[in-house]
Parts: structure tokens; sequence; C-alpha cells
């Protein structure tokens, strides 16, 4: 919050990161995190996530670890280096997923040639109306 001079964004941040996080990596049902965000939404009257305050959003991450803590019996981990060797895991984990297997299949890329992780700086797109993120693919 300090850095980007805005609460709300670092709590946004860091409610997105814990979301998808528990999802990938701890294999927490995505379902948990948009009812308790449906609920903040509805708490606040707003429809929208952009509504919502600094304080909903801090409250939500407060939620979020619970829900962690609630379906796992484990705190959500806090330490980077945790967090990165988790995430490192789940790439290498999910290289023999259906998903991924049906990918191969379909683009006649073989198993055996494995994985890779990159680990980069994470682009906000939570920044405001004129910010946005997203994946691209070349032909290559």
């Amino acid at each position: 919050a300090k850095r980007s001079g805005d609460r709300r964004f670092a709590f946004d941040s860091y409610r997105r990161f814990i979301q998808m996080y528990s999802d990938v990596v701890l294999c927490v049902d995505l379902e948990h995190f948009e009812k308790l965000l449906d609920r903040a939404k509805r708490r606040r009257g707003v429809t929208s996530d952009c509504d919502l305050l600094a304080e909903d959003l801090e409250n939500l991450v407060t939620e979020y670890k619970a829900k962690v803590f609630d379906e796992l019996d484990v705190h959500f981990p806090d330490d980077p280096q945790e967090q990165l060797w988790g995430a490192i895991g789940a790439v290498f984990g999910s290289w023999m997923n259906q998903r991924a297997k049906t990918y191969r299949r379909l683009n006649d890329i073989p198993a055996s040639w494995g994985t890779a992780v990159s680990v980069q700086a994470m682009v906000f797109g939570n920044m405001g109306e004129d910010c946005a993120t997203g994946v691209a693919f070349t032909r290559n």
C-alpha cells in the first residue's frame, strides 16, 4: 500500500492473489471466494468489484484467509518464498492433468518435451479504468 500510494489497489491485488493461489496451488474451490466477494458487494450495496472500498477489500483478505484455513486446516502462506515454490510446484504438477494432455494432443505436442516455469514481475490490470491484463500467444 505504501509503495503504490493506493490502499484500495493493494488490498484488491492481494485478495486476487489469495483467490488465484488458493485455487491453483492449494486446490480450494473458487466458488468459496466468489460467494465471499458477492456477500461483500451486497453489504456495500454495489454490483461491481470496482465499487468496493479499501476496507471492504481488507475484510475480504481476512475472510479469504479464514476460508483457506476452514477448508485445509492450514494458514495461507505469507512467506513469498513458500508462495513461489508452491506456484512452481503447481505448474510442474499440472503437466499430466487432463486439460494439459488434451491441449498437447490437439496441438501435437509430445509429453516428453516437459514443461517450464517463467518467473516475472507482475503487471497490474486493476489500477483503474485504463488498465487491463491478458494473455497473448504467438504463432510460434
